[in-house]
């Protein structure tokens, strides 16, 4: 074979081994943007003005905003017998990347909700749902727990697949505040995990929520993935909401909330 022909050659081989040679692997949640490609990207829409609570929804005293920051807040004379959202009221996509900024105190204990319900019949605001918890004593950041329903999906390093379950009581699925009915694999270990997390500063939450993939990412890193195949129980679209919680005094602080559409 002639030398030219000969290189002709060996380029298509080895392009046609690129795409065509061994097993296809499986594809990777969309990557997290840079800073600049956020900041300039017109498919993200911000959901929160930097000014004041317009189009969000929730009880006072806890919910304020200052210094373009939301937060969130129990004090010694707020004390709360049950968990309180600030509700988002426009319509959020059924399939969406969201990235929000947040920071939690040391004891402080909130979450994202999404795809979630309101809880009819309450004198203040309420969801259920999906939930990237959120935690100053990092237990459970990044970790996926449906609120008043099946409870924790997946912990911190866990990658969950959810079986399609019976309509009898969800009740006796639940096992220690975790879903019984799911298969687990463990992707990362959860104490290298938890190191990403910044005390005293602000984190870079990420929910990917495609179909029946939710993938929570905390500063860049996957915390938890949640494939979700009961079609009884799982949501495919729903509210959007952030959370104060039951217990100690706390404050939680958000800003920089972007969605877009996928």
């Amino acid at each position: 074979m002639p030398k030219s022909s000969l290189a002709r050659f060996s380029s298509l081989f080895a392009l046609l081994c690129i795409y065509g040679c061994g097993p296809q692997q499986a594809q990777e949640p969309p990557s997290a943007p840079s800073q600049t490609q956020e900041a300039v990207d017109p498919s993200y829409q911000d959901l929160f003005n930097g000014s004041d609570l317009t189009g969000w929804a929730g009880d006072d005293p806890f919910w304020r905003v200052e210094d373009g920051v939301i937060i969130g807040e129990i004090t010694a004379t707020t004390v709360i017998d049950a968990n309180r959202f600030l509700v988002y009221q426009g319509k959020m996509p059924d399939d969406f990347e969201l990235i929000v900024e947040f920071q939690v105190t040391a004891d402080g204990n909130s979450g994202i909700n999404y795809r979630s319900d309101p809880i009819e019949g309450l004198s203040y605001q309420a969801l259920t749902g999906y939930q990237y918890d959120i935690d100053g004593k990092v237990r459970y950041v990044g970790s996926n727990y449906e609120e008043k329903r099946r409870s924790t999906l997946a912990s911190i390093g866990e990658t969950v697949t959810i079986p399609m379950v019976s309509a009898a009581d969800s009740l006796k699925h639940r096992i220690k505040n975790q879903w019984a009915q799911r298969d687990i694999q463990i992707h990362q270990n959860a104490d290298t995990l938890k190191a990403n997390f910044k005390h005293d500063d602000w984190n870079t939450a990420r929910i990917v929520a495609q179909g029946k993939v939710l993938s929570h990412y905390l500063n860049g890193v996957l915390m938890s993935q949640v494939v979700d195949n009961d079609t009884i129980r799982g949501r495919s679209s729903g509210k959007l909401g952030v959370q104060v919680h039951i217990g100690p005094p706390m404050k939680i602080m958000y800003r920089s909330m972007k969605v877009r559409e996928l």
